[in-house]
């Protein structure tokens, strides 16, 4: 465990504030949940990601929708790609998102771009047409669905497939 020379003091109703600079390290947002865990005397705080457990069941998903749209497809939670299909799965599965795509889902949004414009997924630009949604569960704005073509220009078709592939994702969550 590294130390960080930090000190803070509880106040009397237990709280304590993690500074900026680490939050800012961690990527921690405002309003974002931390998961908390005890090892021996030590107190761990963990982002917490509703999507984490999903990782399998999501790879599965994408892999499945492939075999029908033979598009690139990610799922993300609101730090890293958590599943991804297509000729651009290994560059950008278990990476972490851009703060573009960041924004995205935590303005709950929804789009198609039926001509070739560029996306910053990662911290790298792709060209090429695309749809998205953000997954929404329990009322928060925990990831997104990603159908990516560098090739074809995308459809009406796309961007349903990605809202009902969000809506769905987040019934399973919220069960």
């Amino acid at each position: 465990m590294k130390s960080t020379g930090v000190i803070r003091r509880i106040d009397e109703l237990g709280r304590i504030v993690i500074p900026k600079e680490i939050r800012k390290t961690l990527r921690i947002k405002e309003g974002e949940n931390l998961e908390i865990y005890i090892e021996n005397e030590t107190i761990i705080l963990k982002k917490y990601s509703a999507m984490k457990n999903l990782n399998d069941f999501a790879q599965t998903l994408t892999d499945s929708i492939y075999s029908l749209l033979k598009n690139n497809i990610f799922i993300m939670d609101t730090d890293n790609v958590i599943a991804a299909t297509g000729e651009l799965k290994k560059k950008y599965l278990g990476k972490p998102i851009s703060e573009t795509m960041e924004n995205y889902i935590s303005r709950r949004d929804s789009m198609l771009e039926k001509y070739p414009k560029k996306l910053k997924i990662t911290e790298e630009e792709e060209e090429g047409c695309y749809a998205y949604s953000s997954i929404v569960a329990n009322g928060d704005a925990v990831g997104m669905i990603l159908i990516f073509s560098k090739d074809e220009s995308l459809t009406g078709s796309e961007e349903q497939i990605v809202k009902i592939i969000a809506n769905f994702l987040a019934k399973h969550l919220e069960q």
